[in-house]
């Protein structure tokens, strides 16, 4: 390609990048901690590109011959960021990918509140590795999506994120009492509840589920953040 059309690319790049970071469309791909990379990587590339435009300007014009328009298509990637902001992963990759849930190196005390807000990673993991000590005559309240299992099994779940949504790994509630009778995939939910003593085997990788007992269930909804990064 023509140095001017590179520096073109190079540009729309960084704008959109500098968009991204500057909006919530970059939680759609990355973790919320690494949007000083993404700003810092969209000022480099706006500066590449004012650079080669400078450079170009100023260099002697050669003899070049017409580049291939197929080069052009390097654009669509640049043109799909700005105009397609993909929906977050949900129920369909949840169900495709066994739960994450990994034992934490301790566990904080819960606030005196009631019920008490907890993050979905934070509840399974008291309710698995804990035999739910620190959940007992507890209410808590818990946000998620919905995922219903191939056995009819409605699961309370939050994609987490270790990077990037590429590496977007389920965490995964089951859920028992007060369900509502009807319930849609991909619905967020808030949900009150109680520790509740049993747990379910996931039937992708054999990991536990634990069960929470729903005193209420609320549509709500989804966060700023859709992925969950504790």
């Amino acid at each position: 390609m023509k140095r001017q059309a590179q520096a073109a690319l190079l540009f729309l790049l960084g704008a959109s990048l500098l968009h991204a970071g500057t909006t919530d469309l970059y939680l759609r791909y990355v973790k919320s901690g690494l949007r000083p990379l993404l700003l810092l990587s969209a000022a480099v590339l706006i500066t590449a590109a004012l650079a080669t435009a400078w450079y170009e300007r100023k260099a002697p014009t050669p003899h070049t011959h017409p580049e291939p328009r197929i080069s052009w298509l390097l654009a669509l990637p640049v043109l799909a960021l700005i105009l397609v902001a993909p929906p977050a992963l949900g129920s369909y990759s949840a169900l495709r990918t066994g739960t994450a849930l990994q034992e934490p190196y301790g566990y904080e005390e819960l606030p005196p509140h009631d019920p008490t807000p907890l993050s979905l990673p934070d509840y399974a993991a008291r309710a698995v590795y804990d035999q739910g000590r620190t959940l007992k005559n507890r209410r808590v309240q818990i946000t998620g999506f919905v995922a219903l299992s191939p056995s009819g099994t409605p699961y309370l779940v939050r994609m987490t994120l270790n990077c990037c949504a590429a590496d977007a790994q389920p965490i995964k509630i089951a859920l028992t009492g007060e369900v509502p009778p009807v319930l849609r995939p991909d619905t967020w939910l808030r949900v009150t509840g109680t520790y509740a003593p049993r747990t379910t085997t996931d039937p992708v990788n054999g990991a536990p589920i634990p069960y929470l007992k729903v005193t209420k269930a609320t549509p709500t909804a989804p966060p700023q953040d859709p992925y969950d990064e504790t």
